[in-house]
């Protein structure tokens, strides 16, 4: 896709909140018609911007409440390998390649306290990373 403008900006903000808003509502809400939101809509998701739409569920409905967040420093040139296990794993809901200390950041989410402790052994245990540091996500305060 080219250069995003402001509207395309507006309307990828709007189904940040509400995915499922109809196409009339945000179409009022832009301030533009119907057929201009569709194209929009069909732009972006050909271009591949947009991926796909999902379901937000509430933290505490969530039957895997407990999250978290681990830092992975990986050894030389193995993230690659690294990367390809940790997609393995079915507790990994996000994972981002950083700069700094820290070379990957994985976004964990399991049943219970047991769980996570397994997860974390597993983890440890891919070759290729050399140190970890997790915290438990207790509240969030902007999603």
């Amino acid at each position: 896709m080219g250069v995003m403008d402001d509207l395309d900006r507006r309307l990828l903000s709007a189904l940040r909140g509400n995915g499922r808003e109809p196409v009339a509502a945000l179409a009022r809400r832009l301030d533009v018609s119907r057929a201009t939101v569709n194209s929009r809509l069909d732009r972006l998701v050909a271009s591949g911007t947009i991926v796909g739409f999902s379901v937000r569920v509430r933290d505490e409905t969530d039957p895997l409440s407990i999250r978290a967040i681990s830092l992975l420093e990986v050894e030389g040139r193995a993230t690659d390998k690294v990367i390809r296990a940790l997609k393995g794993l079915p507790e990994i809901r996000a994972l981002h390649t950083t700069n700094g200390a820290w070379d990957l950041v994985a976004e964990l989410a399991m049943a219970d306290l047991a769980a996570f402790d397994q997860v974390l052994g597993r983890i440890r245990s891919i070759e290729g990373i050399v140190n970890s540091e997790s915290s438990l996500l207790l509240s969030s305060v902007l999603r």
